[in-house]
């Protein structure tokens, strides 16, 4: 299997969000992107292999889910991480966004709320606001005690559950963009607060694969018994193996009562049938791509190294938010920048870079840069030697 992340793969012209859209999106034609989550590696040989059988078939019908996807799907969360889940749970949907919006309609009502931990992905306080829901936030609390990193503040997630107006949790599990992997512990508590307090507990744990040495994932799924009675899970192998524009995602939910609020609501909104080609392409990767995702884990390491270092050894006021898990990195840069309209000159202006601006994650991070690492090393020496040059 192919798992060559050094080479340089020019997507230009592929209609790329990521390359091809900088004029509409920033008025610029000069911009270095390392911005949008998504990779500049080709997806692994048997996914590529896959799609190419299934291409010279050569129909591309309305295609569903089935027991051989099932099966790879249950393999591949067993065997990775001990999880049993029911094929029975899952509903397939174009998007873990698109699930989120439905699972707003499906278990809140207009003008309700709903609660984040900003700073957060920020579609999901849009996703709340654009269906005229409330969004609330119980921002994660920023810790220096073992280098920069972020803590859930769980008295004040506390009193904003008991609201009865909360309906509805959004929990980012990896979270995006401070990079936490949140411990059996803290799931429990969070798991544990929402019950009692009559909340559906979203957990959007689409980065799940991306965990750094040292750290464990647990999926809200593995707290078993009572604690998944609140639970909906949302899945994509797109993150894992940069499946994005397939389109494919896979949502699981234990408690039928539950099941049947959020099919009714993805069944409102007009969809029925999978992408034929992501459906191949999820199994593929689910089936054949473990050994290529081992190998990308150890190279995206190895460009957290180099990021860490160079920091340290070249731009010393710009602080790295240590991530525990995914391949997005937070960057500080209140150590040098005093307000947003200079650190957009310095980046954009200065140093010609496209990062995600931190504002959009919440006003917590509004001084802070979100980076995409999953490059080759050499980009990512470019973009950083871009910014030291400034």
């Amino acid at each position: 299997m192919s798992c060559d992340f050094d080479t340089v793969l020019n997507r230009q012209g592929t209609s790329c969000l990521k390359y091809d859209f900088e004029k509409q999106r920033t008025g610029r034609t000069d911009l270095l992107p390392m911005w949008v989550a998504d990779m500049d590696f080709r997806a692994p040989d048997c996914v590529l292999d896959a799609l190419k059988r299934r291409t010279e078939h050569g129909i591309f019908g309305y295609t569903d889910p089935d027991d051989s996807y099932f099966d790879a799907m249950e393999n591949w969360f067993l065997t990775r991480y001990g999880l049993s889940i029911q094929r029975e749970w899952n509903t397939v949907t174009p998007g873990v966004v698109y699930a989120i919006a439905c699972a707003v309609r499906a278990f809140t009502k207009p003008g309700e709320k709903v609660l984040i931990q900003e700073p957060v992905y920020y579609p999901f306080r849009e996703t709340i606001e654009l269906n005229g829901r409330v969004c609330v936030s119980s921002s994660l609390i920023r810790s220096d005690s073992e280098g920069l990193h972020y803590e859930m503040r769980f008295d004040d997630l506390a009193q904003k559950l008991a609201d009865p107006d909360v309906h509805l949790m959004l929990l980012c599990s990896p979270h995006n963009p401070v990079g936490r992997v949140w411990s059996a512990d803290e799931l429990r508590k969070v798991s544990s607060l929402c019950r009692e307090n009559g909340v559906v507990l979203l957990s959007d744990e689409i980065h799940c694969d991306f965990i750094l040495p040292g750290h464990h994932f647990t999926s809200v799924l593995a707290l078993g018994g009572a604690e998944t009675s609140n639970a909906v899970v949302c899945t994509s192998a797109s993150k894992s193996f940069n499946l994005s524009g397939l389109q494919v995602a896979n949502i699981l939910v234990p408690d039928s009562k539950l099941r049947k609020a959020f099919r009714h609501e993805n069944a409102a909104s007009g969809y029925s049938q999978g992408n034929a080609a992501g459906l191949t392409a999820t199994e593929a990767a689910w089936r054949g791509g473990a050994p290529w995702l081992d190998s990308l884990l150890q190279y995206l390491n190895g460009n957290l190294e180099f990021v860490r270092s160079y920091l340290c050894e070249n731009l010393p006021g710009i602080r790295l938010v240590e991530p525990e898990g995914t391949y997005l990195l937070l960057l500080d840069f209140s150590g040098i920048c005093k307000t947003y309209e200079e650190l957009h000159d310095l980046v954009q202006n200065k140093a010609k870079l496209w990062f995600d601006e931190g504002r959009i994650f919440g006003p917590e991070t509004a001084l802070f840069e979100r980076i995409n690492i999953a490059c080759p090393r050499c980009v990512l020496k470019k973009a950083l030697g871009q910014l030291k040059d400034e």
